[in-house]
């Protein structure tokens, strides 16, 4: 069995179709029989129908084995095939015999709910297939294998033929579009929050003994395709009672019922279903309480990694910088002193003066700053002085600048990629760029940006449909900077100094319009103003847009 466990979805296909090995068939029932049983189970809502349904996609596997087994490259997973089978046999069973079981499926429906599930699974369960039969191909089989397998991004990218990092990206993309359609659906989730809710719901194990039904059934369909002969007539009796499906019983059981009287029946059927549905709500409960627990450790494990992360890099950055700043001066207390010598020292006494100057000023130090090097500094403190309060000040707003064109580069490069991979659509949460950066941002960093449309900066031509921006910048003495998908510029004033400061209430606007940008018109805001700077740059705003006549 060790060795079935290491062959693919596609080798055990051949294996049995090549050679009738029902081990290999029995590998593949075990494999798949929670994700075709989940599947069926959100369509048609029934325990039982679900049941025969995963016998019926099996059994046709089986009798399709041959041509299939020619048809999948080695390395293939057989998880799309089957979840396009499991739609296509739910849809027939629920049209087939929708009149013919109403009052069995009503009575099923009305009693064996899941009870307490999470609110926005009910919203979802019902769309979930539909959304993900809307995908292509390589981004249905990207979802199944990551949310509905729970396998990780290197087996992910093994089955799918790409690396690991590929495999994520890929994912990525497809819970972006799976989450597209679901909005169209009226079902808004986020991307966290839907990968979240897929881990958490989307695979319920099947009943006890029905992946060795399903082999079993499935084999002697198999077989008699293959032309192998069954040994006696007991056998196929034997076969045909296991076979048997759950909606055959259940049928019987209703005429049977129906006989004795239809009173007793209902009264029994709903004190058993009552009981079931109670221990459905208590293990619903306990599984959702373990699935809290597991979500904060998570969030909490991975948070303490990343402050742990940033703060190495940190800490062996200013190692080096250390390191280099003690050389030179024991090269300097070495030299004997000369004009040069005198000069040097000069501008590490500025660096210092500026350092020392930059704390005294809690306004004018944002986290970008920890990001310059020694030489940033050093490069700054040569072109002056810093005799004057002004020029320390312009000194300040250098490297401020510095610090922002360092961030906004990254993130336009980064923001470039995402588009590029998502079919031209950008995002306004900064933290989906966080697997395109050169290197990492911290989330304090990332906080004081905002994606905002490139109509809002009409003075600018930056290409594209989007820009970047600070949220807040000093408009007394800073330049705000602005970075599109083909450039970036530089603006002291006026407009874009007046819309960095109002960049708090376009969020809230967003927000509060279902994600859709600020189209530009200043009077949109006026419900988002909220304090009196607010309020003085939007009186700026509506100056300027009547002084050019908008």
């Amino acid at each position: 069995m060790d060795e079935m466990s290491d062959l693919s979805d596609a080798q055990l296909l051949r294996q049995y179709a090549e050679l009738g090995s029902e081990a290999a068939f029995r590998e593949l029932a075990a494999r798949h029989t929670d994700l075709v049983y989940s599947a069926a189970l959100r369509q048609v809502n029934s325990p039982d129908l679900a049941r025969d349904i995963t016998q019926s996609v099996f059994t046709d596997l089986a009798r399709k084995a041959q041509p299939l087994a020619r048809k999948f490259p080695v390395e293939s997973s057989l998880a799309g095939w089957l979840h396009r089978g499991t739609r296509f046999a739910a849809l027939n069973l629920l049209r087939d015999t929708r009149r013919r079981i109403a009052y069995e499926k009503q009575a099923m429906e009305q009693l064996l709910a899941n009870a307490d599930p999470p609110p926005d699974w009910d919203r979802l369960r019902p769309v979930l297939d539909e959304a993900l039969d809307s995908l292509g191909d390589e981004d249905q089989q990207a979802l199944l294998l990551r949310f509905f397998k729970n396998q990780d991004f290197r087996a992910v990218g093994r089955a799918l033929g790409v690396s690991d990092d590929t495999a994520q990206k890929r994912v990525t993309r497809a819970l972006e579009r799976l989450r597209q359609f679901l909005a169209k659906r009226g079902v808004a989730l986020g991307a966290s929050g839907l990968a979240a809710l897929l881990s958490a719901q989307a695979i319920q194990a099947a009943p006890a003994g029905l992946a060795a039904t399903v082999a079993a059934t499935a084999a002697l369909a198999g077989a008699q395709t293959l032309g192998a002969a069954l040994a006696t007539t007991s056998a196929i009796a034997t076969t045909q009672t296991i076979a048997m499906t759950a909606l055959q019983k259940f049928a019987l059981t209703a005429a049977l019922a129906a006989a004795i009287g239809a009173g007793l029946y209902e009264t029994q059927l709903a004190a058993e279903l009552r009981r079931q549905n109670q221990t459905l709500k208590r293990r619903q409960a306990e599984r959702a309480q373990q699935w809290e627990q597991l979500r904060r450790e998570g969030e909490s494990t991975a948070n303490r990694l990343a402050a742990i992360s940033e703060a190495t890099e940190r800490f062996n950055q200013d190692q080096d910088e250390q390191r280099r700043l003690r050389a030179q001066i024991a090269q300097l207390r070495r030299d004997p002193p000369d004009a040069l010598g005198a000069e040097a020292q000069a501008w590490m006494e500025r660096v210092s003066l500026l350092k020392q100057r930059m704390e005294q000023m809690p306004g004018a130090k944002i986290p970008e700053l920890r990001l310059l090097t020694e030489r940033d500094w050093l490069s700054v403190a040569k072109d002056s002085e810093l005799r004057s309060e002004k020029e320390i000040r312009q000194a300040l707003s250098q490297l401020r600048s510095r610090a922002t064109n360092l961030v906004g580069h990254q993130l336009q490069a980064a923001m470039n990629q995402f588009t590029a991979a998502n079919d031209g659509v950008f995002t306004t949460d900064l933290a989906l760029l966080k697997p395109y950066l050169d290197s990492p941002l911290e989330t304090e960093i990332l906080a004081r940006y905002s994606v905002q449309p490139s109509s809002a900066l009409k003075t600018l031509a930056l290409g594209g449909d989007w820009v970047i921006l600070p949220k807040q910048v000093d408009g007394v003495i800073d330049d705000l900077m602005v970075f599109g998908p083909n450039g970036m510029g530089g603006m002291g004033g006026g407009e874009s100094t007046t819309l960095a400061r109002l960049a708090t209430a376009i969020e809230a606007y967003r927000i509060a319009n279902q994600g859709n940008l600020w189209p530009g018109d200043a009077t949109l805001l006026t419900p988002y103003i909220t304090t009196p700077e607010q309020q003085a740059a939007y009186k700026e705003l509506l100056e300027i847009n009547h002084n050019l006549g908008r």
